[in-house]
């Protein structure tokens, strides 16, 4: 129902001229979004796949900035809607991974052509291949956000951000934005049928049986 609700309000914001800039956040401090529900509908339904691609913003060109204050654990699915934002900023107790091949699943949200595009290939591979999580800290140190906040000076800080933005001109700024955005979405809509061939190359495994069932079992996975 999240994923829903998020596509449809990209939709509306990037249409709205009174919006200038937007501020991501979770609610409350455990979580800035932790992904998906891996108990819930692991099918690969294509509407489902185009449903959950836009609300991750990870092949549409999107106009409007985003500054992004992670309040808490910022993993799968909720780190790739992280890389869909431009200024972000993070609590001293958030953690970041990507720990899908932990559990067989590929992570299709977009992180396997943003990220390297963004902190550099080392460090991109090490959050994909390893599945481990990483501090608030060393998410600054390799550029995944631009600082590390007092968890109580997080969101004044993202709506000065916003403010700050929203005072430029909002044509220069939304073109800046959409050409940013538009190169990014083109390179991830090119890789689109490899990326499709590989994830279910990787759900029709027996691997992934064993790592969607060790997953919900509450187990370490074990593959041959």
């Amino acid at each position: 129902a999240m994923m829903v609700e998020l596509a449809a309000l990209w939709d509306r914001l990037d249409v709205d001229v009174s919006c200038r800039c937007i501020v991501l956040t979770g609610a409350g401090d455990r979580a800035f979004t932790a992904g998906a529900d891996m108990s819930g509908d692991l099918s690969a339904d294509p509407d489902v796949a185009r449903m959950v691609n836009h609300a991750l913003l990870k092949d549409r060109p999107f106009s409007k900035p985003i500054v992004a204050a992670v309040n808490g654990d910022c993993v799968a699915g909720g780190l790739e809607l992280l890389l869909s934002t431009d200024v972000r900023a993070a609590a001293p107790h958030a953690r970041f991974g990507l720990p899908e091949v932990r559990w067989s699943i590929y992570p299709f949200g977009g992180a396997t052509v943003k990220l390297t595009q963004q902190i550099g290939h080392v460090h991109a591979m090490e959050l994909l291949l390893t599945a481990r999580l990483i501090e608030a800290a060393d998410a600054a140190r390799i550029g995944l956000v631009n600082r590390v906040l007092p968890a109580e000076a997080l969101m004044p800080w993202a709506l000065e951000t916003a403010q700050t933005i929203a005072a430029n001109s909002p044509t220069a700024v939304q073109a800046v934005k959409q050409q940013i955005s538009s190169t990014i979405a083109d390179h991830a809509k090119s890789r689109e049928t490899l990326e499709q061939e590989l994830g279910d190359r990787v759900r029709h495994s027996e691997h992934f049986k064993e790592g969607v069932r060790a997953f919900l079992e509450k187990r370490t996975p074990k593959y041959p």
